[in-house]
């Protein structure tokens, strides 16, 4: 194995930008990669890598000929685009160049997979993929190719005979779930504000995969307001012994920063610190069930100058085998470039000073009063029993 982790980023995916005033500012990953750096874990285990963009034949494994079609036109004219296809939309508008752009990060995970699963790596992680909304005939949700979807799609076109893949962005990842909905030889789980109060406005319970794949889609639907104990209550309620059984041989996991409770676009209440315990959860949990494989990506996260960048580069460092300590100050290298580029002062430490405590499910006991009791329940008892275990 060349490197224990490989960090897959090319400068060019920040020309995937929506424009001005849009939420998915691309500067969030560009200080993101600045913080990076500025701890210096480019340097050592940690190696830096540049994929090719994901080709025609590769986009086909989830998304539609014509869909395809229909974003290169809008990517060479703008003012050509279909909204038939969620194209030249408010979430989605076109761009120059955007399938060249999209097409790049879908690559930067497409290539994680590939690494992850040849042995070049045992932890990859692209920051800039976790575009979960992407559908395989439209874009959605500031997604125009679902890079997620692809690299399961391509470990499988490799021979890897199950999936897991962790979605605990706040919005529900639809468009993996849609992508491998008949398909048992995935597990997708989804943990996010539930869908009477936020897009997509799906990801109920009883959506549990298609005929031949019962089980397989698997969704927990936290009430708004949700904050640190709930949300890794759940976490560690539903995934663990999920994963378990399903036993996976590569672990996807999708890390978007907008449950954080200074996000502006959902309803969350977690923090930066539990955002970091949870990576750290699915960095162990690859290693207990899928001999280490594990492939991050990043997703949504909208306060993209306090929230974003410590919050993927905790998830880079533990993937690295470099973890940092919350309370370290913030390299004054990054708060100048935050200043420079933003006119806004970056935040002095890697910790929202919170310490996340959560009590067990099993052993903490099941308030039958509780929302969010009642949500982790829900989920138990719709896929559980598929899988062989006790809701």
């Amino acid at each position: 194995m060349s490197g224990r982790a490989q960090l897959m980023w090319d400068e060019a995916v920040t020309s995937y930008n929506f424009g001005p005033g849009h939420p998915m500012d691309p500067i969030r990953l560009a200080l993101t990669m600045r913080l990076v750096e500025a701890y210096e874990l480019d340097r050592g285990p940690l190696e830096v890598v540049a994929a090719k963009p994901a080709g025609h034949s590769t986009l086909r494994l989830v998304h539609r000929e014509d869909y395809i079609a229909a974003v290169r036109a809008a990517s060479a004219d703008p003012s050509a685009a279909d909204t038939a296809y969620g194209l030249g939309t408010e979430d989605d508008p076109a761009f120059a160049g955007m399938h060249e752009a999209s097409a790049l990060i879908a690559g930067q995970s497409v290539g994680a997979a590939e690494a992850v699963w040849r042995g070049d790596a045992l932890h990859a992680v692209n920051f800039s993929g976790g575009l979960h909304h992407a559908m395989p005939g439209g874009a959605a949700g500031f997604c125009i190719y679902n890079d997620a979807a692809l690299a399961i799609a391509r470990l499988l076109e490799l021979g890897v005979e199950r999936v897991a893949y962790v979605d605990v962005d706040v919005h529900h990842g639809d468009g993996v779930q849609a992508a491998f909905w008949d398909d048992p030889r995935v597990l997708t789980i989804s943990l996010h504000e539930h869908p009477r109060t936020l897009f997509p406005q799906t990801g109920w319970p009883e959506e549990t995969g298609g005929e031949g794949a019962e089980g397989s889609a698997v969704n927990v639907a936290l009430p708004a307001g949700t904050g640190d104990e709930g949300w890794l209550r759940a976490f560690h309620a539903v995934v663990p012994e999920l994963l378990g059984a399903f036993r996976p041989q590569v672990l996807v996991t999708q890390h978007g920063a907008d449950t954080h409770f200074e996000d502006p676009l959902a309803h969350l209440a977690v923090s930066l610190d539990a955002q970091r315990a949870v990576a750290e959860s699915c960095h162990d949990l690859a290693h207990a069930h899928a001999d280490g494989r594990w492939v991050a990506l990043g997703g949504g996260g909208y306060e993209v100058v306090d929230v974003v960048p410590r919050s993927w580069t905790h998830l880079t460092a533990i993937a690295a085998g470099r973890p940092i300590d919350p309370t370290s100050m913030v390299p004054e290298s990054w708060r100048h470039e935050v200043f420079r580029r933003t006119r806004q002062l970056g935040q002095l430490r890697m910790t929202d000073g919170r310490t996340p405590q959560w009590r067990d499910f099993a052993d903490g006991g099941y308030d039958p009063a509780d929302r969010l009791d009642q949500a982790v329940l829900a989920t138990r008892r719709a896929v559980f029993p598929s899988h062989g275990l006790l809701p």
